[in-house]
């Protein structure tokens, strides 16, 4: 598994307000950028139209004046004017393209215009502008126009205006951009910090738990947020975090117990050992007396050696018990077990009810048989040795099952599941019992080798026991 990458933990604060405030900027720039398009070319075409007029105005005055008041009238507003005429003499008015270059003249700046004006084109007539094109750079804008008569029509006006007003227009944009940014910057801090206060909250929730405030959660109002969907997910988080603590706690409480309950056990059949060895070695004892402390040594040895014994299985089965698998008939195994408990318990009244078919299984033999001996065992030590107990084997669906019935004093439906703690013994079985309380949980870790199960189930008189495998 790949490791991830660290997790970036610059601000988000910071960079939120910096993202926000730069596509802010971004986007004025660009406003600025069309505005200043936009109105140059609106303030040039104003210009423009203004040199058409006034050549549609010299058209309809052709033939009527000269060359000369007509260049006189036409330069009255401040235009550079030149006629050329088909005869190849010229006629120039008003300022010169490089006096426009400075800044356009007033009205009346030419001499002799300022009692005179120019006629507006009328729609009758039948002179016109014959053709026309418009040139020019950033100061000037030129209009030449071809008359009907032949002539050439000159008309140059000046744009250092358009100039003066996009600069002013761009100082304007610039300096309403600086306050619009200004007062964007504080709104987006405060709005940013509205917005990010629950991730504080989180911050504070998690610092508690870690101060050992285990049950304080975020509890969102609305997980379909991204704030609420990061908050659910925290608590889940957080539930299954505390729950595994609670269930380690748990588990290294009953393994103490268990350790205590163990070393408990195995401190009296030692302690008897080592008491009845002490006398026989500084007593000087002969005949009955000796042969009953032999005898005592020998029995406590036995029970030590089988509480070892069952612990050393039962870490086997937390380790994963390493099973030899056959084929095998169910019905054998019990018909086994049935012949062996008369040898071990002589007044133990056993029986079993098997079908007629075959019940193939794929167990490990010598397992499903220490299961069935630890639950009759069990059935023995509550009967007292003189009980009966059934061993039944059908097959219910797609498992094989044998059921272990006794008539003893049975299992209350609160103990049900406890007796298969570790070191369990209900207070019933404590009198007569030799067990110490692992039989149980060694013949479930031992069925769930397996794949199926042991469970304590109702009884018609005593304790029930079924053992579930699964069929091959």
């Amino acid at each position: 598994m790949s490791a991830l990458p660290p997790l970036r933990s610059g601000s988000l604060r910071r960079r939120t307000i910096v993202a926000v405030l730069a596509l802010v900027a971004l986007l004025l720039v660009v406003l600025a950028v069309v505005v200043d398009i936009a109105l140059g070319a609106r303030l040039r075409g104003q210009i423009e139209e203004r040199l058409r007029d006034r050549a549609a105005a010299a058209a309809s005055l052709v033939g009527t004046v000269d060359d000369a008041d007509l260049a006189e009238r036409l330069s009255y507003q401040g235009l550079a004017v030149r006629i050329d005429g088909a005869g190849g003499d010229s006629v120039v008015a008003g300022p010169s393209p490089e006096q426009l270059r400075d800044g356009p003249p007033g009205p009346g700046g030419g001499p002799g215009a300022g009692d005179r004006s120019v006629p507006q084109p009328t729609a009758s007539g039948n002179v016109a502008v014959v053709a026309s094109d418009v040139s020019g750079d950033d100061q000037l804008v030129t209009l030449r126009s071809t008359l009907s008569d032949g002539s050439t029509l000159t008309l140059t006006a000046s744009a250092v205006g358009v100039g003066e007003t996009l600069v002013q227009v761009r100082w304007i944009m610039a300096l309403a951009s600086a306050g619009v940014l200004l007062l964007a910057a504080g709104a987006v801090t405060v709005v940013v910090r509205r917005s990010l206060g629950p991730l504080e909250q989180v911050s504070q929730v998690a610092r508690a738990i870690g101060a050992g405030e285990r049950e304080r959660r975020l509890r969102p109002t609305r997980s379909d947020t991204e704030i609420g969907r990061v908050a659910t997910a925290l608590d889940d988080m957080l539930d299954d975090v505390v729950g595994a603590e609670k269930t380690a706690r748990d588990a290294e409480a009953r393994l103490r117990a268990f350790l205590s309950d163990a070393a408990h056990e195995l401190r009296t059949p030692v302690a008897g050992i080592r008491a009845a060895a002490d006398t026989l070695v500084r007593a000087d004892l002969d005949g009955p007396e000796r042969d009953q402390l032999a005898a005592h040594v020998a029995r406590e040895a036995t029970r030590a050696s089988r509480l070892i014994d069952d612990l050393l299985t039962m870490a086997r089965v937390d380790r994963g018990l390493e099973l030899h698998v056959v084929d095998a008939d169910l019905r054998a195994v019990v018909e086994a077990e049935v012949r062996r408990v008369p040898l071990v318990h002589p007044s133990l009244r056993i029986r079993a009810e098997t079908p007629d078919a075959v019940v193939p299984v794929r167990i490990d033999v010598d397992r499903i048989a220490q299961v069935l001996s630890n639950l009759v065992e069990n059935a023995a030590r509550a009967t007292g040795g003189h009980g009966s107990v059934l061993l039944t084997v059908d097959r219910p669906g797609g498992e094989a099952r044998v059921t272990v019935d006794d008539d003893g004093p049975g299992v209350a439906d609160a103990d049900r599941e406890r007796i298969f703690e570790r070191l369990v013994r209900l207070d019933e079985g404590r009198v007569s019992s030799g067990g110490v309380g692992l039989g149980l949980p060694i013949a479930r870790g031992i069925a769930r080798a397996h794949g199926g199960d042991v469970r304590c189930a109702p009884g018609q008189t005593g304790a029930r026991f079924v053992v579930t495998v699964p069929q091959s």
